[in-house]
């Protein structure tokens, strides 16, 4: 199986305007993840395709220090598009798929409002495609995209690695067990170096709900198993930062969804809130969620851990080990397999070879990732928020 990488941002590589990101992903996370599943034998080739080719001499210089010097048999090299000397090629990704097979996979990593075209053409050559959370920004979209992949046979899924969390994973386990779902009250928040970071589309094609209310939507979605439905949204943005810094869009957003649970008719209440105005702290991303369910309720601080750090060079951290694990074993190999960002990558590559080999159908990924049609409602609230702000704070009511 060969393997395409669609942007190259700081998901995807880690280098930022020129030099590593200064977050907690500076090596990246899906450039390093295919290149160990290669190490693997899972899969082959590794392209990646962005807008500006004068952009991979550095990328490859940069992968070069933080992957391949720093682990022990793992090789960095990859194919890019365009080429290094073309400054602007939008289109580049169709000449990078046009050298894949049906059966590879596509994963797609750049601004939000792109996701439906570059997703749709790489489904229509019959490439398994992973898009970054949101999968899309409008339910017209994402019927367009399940419609396609099912007429493909390809799998198409949104990557939402919260998913993997083994915090989460045992939080949403037991939501199961807590009867109706009552109340959630999310936050999620990134610091305020990241407005510059997404300056090129913040605001203008996409915001802060759709880049990181979309993680708690869908994990909520995902744990109460589809035993209730969105109603009404009402949407409210704080606004003064990003305006400062000439940039028009939403400091925080808050999203209050009216959800209806469809056996007993009982309402819950949804609070889903994100900010990227955040001050630099402890953490890169304050990640923390309170359930309440008719039977019990369940709290998670999981930017925190009981796990300190300090050093001359960074200061005070708590790390999270759990995303990704950077520092190599005593043998001097890539050790962070067990990461739930990684495992996120690992998991849809999995899963494209049980398709490939007619080990496993379509439907059968429907509970096990998150799949274009499982995440259907998430798509419907997110959508449903930004038509809210746009007027106002209206109620936006949910076709069930």
């Amino acid at each position: 199986m060969n393997t395409l990488i669609v942007g190259t941002g700081e998901y995807s590589t880690g280098y930022v305007a020129g030099q590593a990101s200064q977050s907690d992903k500076g090596a990246g996370v899906v450039g390093l993840s295919l290149f160990h599943q290669r190490a693997l034998g899972n899969i082959d080739r590794v392209l990646m395709a962005g807008t500006n080719g004068t952009k991979f001499p550095g990328i490859r210089e940069h992968f070069d220090r933080v992957l391949a010097q720093r682990y022990r048999n793992l090789s960095s090299d990859f194919e890019s598009y365009p080429a290094d000397d073309c400054q602007r090629d939008v289109q580049a990704y169709i000449e990078a798929m046009d050298q894949l097979s049906p059966g590879d996979c596509v994963f797609v990593f750049t601004p939000d409002d792109t996701h439906f075209e570059i997703g749709l053409a790489a489904v229509e050559r019959g490439l398994h495609v992973l898009i970054a959370k949101p999968i899309v920004q409008t339910v017209a979209d994402h019927n367009a995209l399940i419609e396609a992949g099912d007429r493909k046979g390809v799998l198409v899924a949104m990557e939402v690695h919260k998913r993997w969390d083994p915090i989460y994973v045992d939080a949403r386990d037991k939501i199961r067990e807590l009867g109706d779902f009552s109340f959630i009250n999310a936050y999620m928040s990134q610091p305020k170096s990241q407005l510059e970071t997404f300056r090129a589309w913040a605001g203008k094609s996409s915001d802060i709900s759709y880049y990181l209310n979309a993680h708690h939507i869908d994990f909520h979605n995902w744990a109460i198993g589809h035993r209730a439905h969105p109603v009404s949204v009402t949407a409210l943005g704080a606004t003064g930062v990003a305006q400062a810094q000439g940039i028009d869009t939403e400091d925080t957003i808050t999203l209050a969804v009216r959800w209806k649970n469809n056996d007993s008719g009982n309402f819950g209440t949804g609070l889903y809130t994100s900010s990227w105005i955040a001050p630099k702290s402890d953490v890169h991303s304050q990640q923390r969620f309170h359930y309440m369910g008719h039977a019990g309720e369940i709290q998670v601080d999981q930017a925190h851990r009981g796990y300190q750090m300090a050093t001359d060079a960074d200061g005070y951290s708590s790390p999270n080990p759990l995303f990704m694990k950077y520092c190599p074993n005593e043998a001097g190999e890539f050790a962070g397999a067990s990461g739930y960002g990684y495992q996120s990558i690992e998991a849809f590559i999995l899963a494209a070879h049980s398709v490939n080999d007619g080990q496993t159908q379509l439907r059968d990924w429907d509970r096990k990732l998150a799949t274009a049609r499982q995440t259907l409602p998430v798509t419907a609230i997110l959508e449903a928020g930004r038509r809210s702000l746009d007027a106002d704070g209206s109620v936006v009511q949910i076709a069930h």
